[in-house]
């Protein structure tokens, strides 16, 4: 048989079940698969190969899973800092959403946001947002792997000026995209519980279970919120979801920060998923979830960026680093959430959180070619002894060398393949002055 391509010359982290580290290993790859992944003994004659690509002592390993991101919004990047949740969105976000959120914005941003996420080794993002046909066609464009929420919210909205459409909008939009890319999975994004009536709810996850969609949430983000929730519905977040039937293996729960042991227990007795997003809880103030707690019980659990508007940035080595310290200082113990933990988080964890680790996740003979090299040569990788510890540790997004989706190269030598960068960025600069101009002027009037 032959291979399309063979990584050679690189250590391996599978993060397949064994979690096997392979010092010398190479990865064969053909029609976009994953067939082999063994070690390189003196003597072994290489496969017969159309490109064979060294690794030159860098680390082989799965691309990374954002499971929550808002692409468009690396458009509002640092537009309103240092601020709690509730003010950054009603007095800055919404208002800037409501100015400048429009098909070709949302196209620019997410362009942007594809160009940032491949050059930092994310492979595949969960994204929820407006406009997310044009979102679509950039993330198509990129040929980034990527589950869309259509976002729905009980107000006016970018392209939803009328809120009894959010429902049918977003019905739309799966019917559309469901089968138009294979790399695309079309989804729901509700907004919050406190922004969506219980009939959007219902209705909204009424579609994604007849089409199989993911549907996504925030929930339970701030101690406001909670306290908001329970005394509108007598009810926790968590449980207020569960007694509308929104919980199941397809419902993605961001944020989960506000919860107690009961919510826990539902969340487990579900089989919802949660991402966690401690950067963007971080610089909110939002708290701290217990995800040390869901994992205990086996809830599925993955990592994510938060959009760019409360990060500020979508580098997932950067989010592995801030995560692992964060629960070992809160906890006070430094064996909370090892490494080996957080990159799981990051790689088929987050696959197993989005219903994708049948496919993604691992470098696992019969999987998808979702691959990145990262570059150790360099002073803050070396020596190399633990490249688990590397990776969460140490490496940096701007580390990565070369990334692979799907057996297709979009990312070689630290440039990007699929994308016109220098384009790319003289959009979004000038997405950014006006941006800039009105928020002068807005706080000059």
């Amino acid at each position: 048989m032959q291979l399309d391509t063979l990584i050679v010359n690189g250590m391996v982290v599978t993060v397949n079940p064994d979690f096997e580290i392979i010092e010398n290993g190479w990865v064969g790859i053909k029609d976009g698969q994953i067939v082999t992944v063994q070690p390189h003994r003196p003597g072994l004659l290489l496969p017969n190969v159309i490109e064979t690509v060294d690794a030159n002592g860098g680390i082989v390993m799965p691309g990374l899973v954002n499971t929550h991101t808002h692409l468009p919004m690396t458009l509002f990047r640092g537009l309103a800092d240092d601020l709690p949740l509730m003010t950054w969105l009603n007095d800055h976000m919404f208002p800037a959403e409501a100015k400048f959120i429009q098909p070709e914005s949302v196209y620019t941003g997410t362009l942007l946001a594809c160009a940032e996420l491949l050059l930092s080794g994310t492979t595949t993002c969960c994204d929820g947002y407006f406009y997310e046909h044009f979102a679509a066609q950039a993330v198509s464009r990129s040929g980034l792997r990527a589950i869309l929420g259509q976002g729905v919210i009980d107000y006016p909205a970018p392209g939803v000026p009328d809120p009894f459409e959010n429902i049918s909008v977003a019905r739309d939009f799966i019917h559309r995209w469901q089968n138009a890319n294979p790399l695309i999975q079309p989804s729901i994004f509700c907004h919050a519980p406190y922004t969506c009536s219980e009939k959007t709810l219902r209705e909204a996850k009424d579609i994604a279970r007849s089409t199989g969609s993911l549907f996504q949430i925030h929930i339970a983000e701030t101690k406001h919120e909670y306290d908001l929730i329970k005394d509108r519905h007598k009810l926790s977040p968590i449980a207020y979801l569960d007694s509308l039937n929104l919980l199941d293996s397809r419902t993605l729960l961001v944020h989960a920060i506000w919860l107690d042991d009961a919510d826990i227990d539902i969340v487990a007795r579900t089989g919802a998923a949660i991402s966690h997003t401690p950067e963007s809880a971080m610089k909110l103030g939002s708290g701290i979830a217990r995800i040390p707690d869901f994992i205990q019980a086996k809830i599925r659990v993955g990592l994510g960026t938060d959009g760019c508007a409360s990060n500020n940035n979508q580098d997932m080595f950067q989010e592995m680093d801030i995560t692992a310290k964060l629960h070992k200082v809160s906890s006070l113990n430094p064996q909370t959430m090892k490494s080996r933990t957080v990159l799981e988080m990051a790689t088929i964890g987050g696959a197993r959180a989005i219903g994708m680790d049948r496919i993604i996740g691992s470098l696992e003979s019969g999987k998808q070619a979702d691959i990145l090299i990262l570059d150790t040569h360099a002073p803050h990788l070396t020596p190399l002894y633990h490249p688990e510890s590397h990776i969460v540790y140490a490496a940096k997004g701007s580390d990565v060398r070369d990334v692979m989706i799907s057996g297709k190269w979009l990312a070689k030598s630290r440039e990007l393949v699929s994308l016109n960068l220098d384009e790319i960025l003289d959009r979004a600069r000038a997405e950014g002055k006006r941006i800039q101009e009105w928020r002068t002027h807005r706080e000059t009037t």
